[in-house]
């Protein structure tokens, strides 16, 4: 059974920096693609970045170019989002995404971004 922990989110002020990083297990196929999404109150789940595994190519939504990096530690099954200048509109559940040939998410972590 695929499973996707994660951890790193928290509080911080505006300008501020988080690392958010995820255990991903269980995976019985090749997994496809690897990576974050986020729900804030009152809006739909949306895609953040991922990583297409086959060639690690990246993705990233508009609003996180160039503030946000994803990156896999391919030994240790981990993928992280590294998340600079942070903006109070970034706040919300991030949680980590899998694609093999189902999709699969985390439990989600918190993050708050505070003006």
């Amino acid at each position: 059974q695929v499973r996707l922990v994660e951890s790193g989110g928290g509080l911080v002020q505006a300008g501020g920096s988080l690392r958010l990083s995820c255990a991903a297990s269980g995976s019985r196929f090749n997994i496809n693609q690897l990576g974050w999404f986020r729900q804030a109150p009152g809006k739909e789940r949306e895609s953040v970045a991922f990583i297409i595994t086959s060639d690690g190519r990246t993705n990233y939504r508009d609003s996180v170019k160039g503030r946000f990096t994803i990156s896999r530690d391919i030994a240790k099954n981990m993928v992280y989002l590294q998340m600079n200048n942070l903006k109070p509109e970034d706040t919300a559940v991030y949680y980590c995404w899998l694609y093999d040939t189902s999709n699969y998410w985390g439990q989600g972590t918190q993050v708050t971004v505070s003006s």
